[in-house]
């Protein structure tokens, strides 16, 4: 009998809450990942979303330094923001304030649709990953948790490093977590920022991993 490759492969560590203020922009260095060339960069200093950015589901635009985004009651579906910067390998650096218990998520798809999130909430993050819709059993898969507060109302940095199927991730606040799966080892067609209420967001800045 011939032996099947190991398709699934998770390996977690988290849990750690410090004593760090938060922190708008904060120089968080990558934890697995080398970074090389900036992909992209974005402190929302115009008036308008560049290029780069659109608009999927509910309201973002740029106010006073930062895009506040929302979702809308009548589209009955979470806000969501694309960031079109098709990539397999990056390392991505971004400010945020949520606003409430429900938080907000950073969200990747492949080409076949949804992959993996990051949901960010007052008690810290999870990173799931999402089920395939094609198939109607399926649910969602945790694969990793760091608790810990993430206050609302104030500035926080989150980095997200993803190098094939693993991906590592902190928070100025001293929240970490890291995992490997497989199947996270595709080409993602962008970021997506997420959400069921309202968030800030700001100081987004894309690497390349080398």
């Amino acid at each position: 009998m011939k032996t099947l490759p190991l398709l699934f492969t998770t390996v977690v560590f988290a849990l750690r809450a410090s004593s760090c203020l938060a922190e708008k922009g904060a120089d968080l260095n990558p934890l697995s990942a080398k970074p090389g060339k900036v992909l992209f960069e974005d402190n929302f200093d115009g008036d308008a979303l560049g290029k780069h950015w659109a608009v999927n589901k509910g309201e973002w635009a740029i106010k006073d330094g930062a895009v506040a985004g929302s979702s809308k009651k009548e589209e009955n579906h979470a806000g969501v923001f694309f960031l079109n910067l098709p990539n397999h390998n990056a390392i991505i650096r971004f400010s945020f304030q949520i606003v409430d218990e429900k938080g907000f998520g950073l969200s990747y798809n492949s080409a076949a649709g949804h992959l993996f999130r990051i949901l960010v909430t007052p008690e810290g993050f999870t990173v799931d990953k999402d089920r395939d819709k094609k198939d109607e059993k399926a649910k969602n898969e945790a694969l990793a948790e760091a608790k810990g507060k993430i206050e609302p109302g104030q500035w926080h940095t989150m980095m997200v490093e993803v190098q094939g199927g693993k991906v590592t991730v902190q928070t100025d606040t001293g929240l970490k977590a890291e995992l490997s799966n497989n199947a996270l080892d595709v080409n993602k067609t962008g970021f997506r920022f997420v959400t069921a209420t309202s968030v800030l967001i700001d100081d987004v800045k894309v690497w390349a991993v080398k």
